[in-house]
């Protein structure tokens, strides 16, 4: 989990939100992203939306500046993978 506090909060159902925890993604999640209509931002946007538990209109509401460092997050949550390895068999000769 990681938590981004917005440097411009927002109203959401009627109480000021000034942090935003995500969980780690799981691959639902991503296949969930990738089956949605939309364009890019709007794909990301639902995706934040369901790690940080929130309603979609609430991440239509944040500052740009926030949405970027929010997404920043789930992008290092999507490139902090361990490294893969590989084998081959290899043929004696």
């Amino acid at each position: 989990m990681e938590v981004v506090t917005l440097n411009y909060p927002i109203e959401v159902e009627g109480e000021l939100l000034s942090q935003v925890t995500l969980r780690r993604p799981k691959a639902r999640d991503l296949k969930h992203m990738e089956t949605a209509k939309g364009g890019e931002i709007a794909k990301s946007m639902g995706l934040i939306a369901h790690l940080a538990e929130l309603p979609p209109h609430a991440i239509e509401e944040l500052d740009a500046s926030d949405f970027q460092a929010i997404s920043e997050v789930v992008a290092g949550f999507l490139s902090a993978s361990a490294p893969v390895t590989t084998s081959s068999a290899s043929s004696p000769i």
